[in-house]
């Protein structure tokens, strides 16, 4: 199986990508374990191969639709995206922000739903999607309300992905809030195994 991480150069995507190596298989979007025998690593500046033969690195611009067409074929099946420019950089910068988190994001969707094959897609999302206070407890039904651009434009991703699961598009993982990345890397095999 073939592996797609965006924002693959970053901290949290080279600590996936270390996870993913070590675990050497996941479960595609036919619900069957699969070797990983590809691990691509798109991001705007290269990322380490972590010396396995197994990792290719793409350099590009997410928002570019022939990158991500040369970065998703039908061996894709499973996609983690995590590029985005973060909240106080999407707030300075409207259109970069815009552009990375919400066209760049629908793209990739576009390109997935247009080869056809259902990859299991896993986002980071945020909590800035909620807004303002926070309760206790984020439930799956705490409603949104972004108050910046980066929280709408996450949100906006979220319902798109949802969306594209629910019309078959895509095999859907559960969104990751921003206030998980951090264990995210350290919890792949359970969050895996449990979509398994």
């Amino acid at each position: 199986m073939k592996v797609l991480i965006t924002g693959g150069a970053g901290f949290l995507g080279q600590r996936l990508a270390r996870k993913l190596l070590e675990r050497g298989e996941l479960t595609g979007p036919d619900g069957r374990t699969s070797k990983i025998d590809e691990l691509v690593l798109l991001d705007v500046v290269e990322g380490s191969d972590l010396g396995d033969a197994r990792v290719t690195s793409i350099v590009g611009d997410i928002a570019d639709r022939a990158v991500l067409e040369s970065a998703i074929d039908t061996r894709t099946g499973a996609i983690f995206h995590l590029a985005a420019i973060v909240s106080g950089q999407a707030e300075a910068d409207f259109d970069l922000g815009m552009r990375i988190n919400l066209d760049a994001s629908r793209t990739l969707l576009e390109v997935c739903r247009a080869r056809g094959h259902r990859p299991r897609v896993v986002f980071t999302s945020s909590v800035a999607v909620y807004g303002g206070v926070l309760p206790d407890i984020v439930q799956d039904d705490t409603a949104l309300n972004p108050q910046s651009s980066y929280g709408a434009e996450k949100a906006i991703a979220e319902l798109l992905l949802c969306d594209y699961a629910r019309r078959g598009f895509v095999a859907l993982s559960v969104p990751l809030a921003e206030s998980e990345v951090d264990g995210f890397a350290n919890s792949i095999e359970s969050h895996l195994s449990a979509n398994s």
